[in-house]
C-alpha cells in the first residue's frame, strides 16, 4: 500500500514538472512570436514607404538589423510613455546598468607610497 502511494505521487509530481515545462516552452514561444511580429510590421511599414519612394524614382533604402532594432526600442519608450510606466521602466534600467558598471569596476590597487 505505501508502495503505491509513495508511485503516485511520484507520478504526480513527473505530471506537475511536465506541465510547467510545457507552459514554459509555450510562454518562451509566444514571446518570440510577438517580437518577430513587431519586426515584421517595421519592414513592411517600410516597404511600403520604399514602394511610395519608388514610384516617385527614388532608389530603394534596406533598412539594417540595427535600425530595426532602434525602431523596436522607439515603439516601446513610446507604449511604455502612453501607459504610464516609463519612469519605473527607466528605474529598473538605471538600477540594473549600476550594477553592472560596480561589478566591472577594478579592485583598489595597493598604495605605491607605503613601500
Amino acid at each position: 500500500m505505501e508502495v503505491v502511494i509513495v508511485c503516485s505521487l511520484l507520478l504526480f509530481e513527473v505530471q506537475e514538472a511536465i506541465q510547467f515545462l510545457f507552459r514554459a516552452e509555450t510562454s518562451c514561444r509566444k514571446r518570440g512570436t510577438e517580437k518577430e511580429a513587431k519586426g515584421k510590421s517595421i519592414l513592411t511599414e517600410q516597404k511600403k514607404k520604399e514602394r511610395e519612394a519608388a514610384k516617385m524614382g527614388k532608389k530603394p533604402y534596406y533598412l539594417k538589423q540595427s535600425e530595426i532594432r532602434k525602431q523596436e526600442l522607439i515603439e516601446k519608450y513610446n507604449s511604455l510613455k502612453e501607459s504610464g510606466k516609463l519612469s519605473s521602466f527607466r528605474d529598473k534600467r538605471r538600477k540594473k546598468n549600476a550594477t553592472k558598471d560596480h561589478r566591472y569596476m577594478p579592485y583598489r590597487r595597493a598604495d605605491v607610497s607605503e613601500q
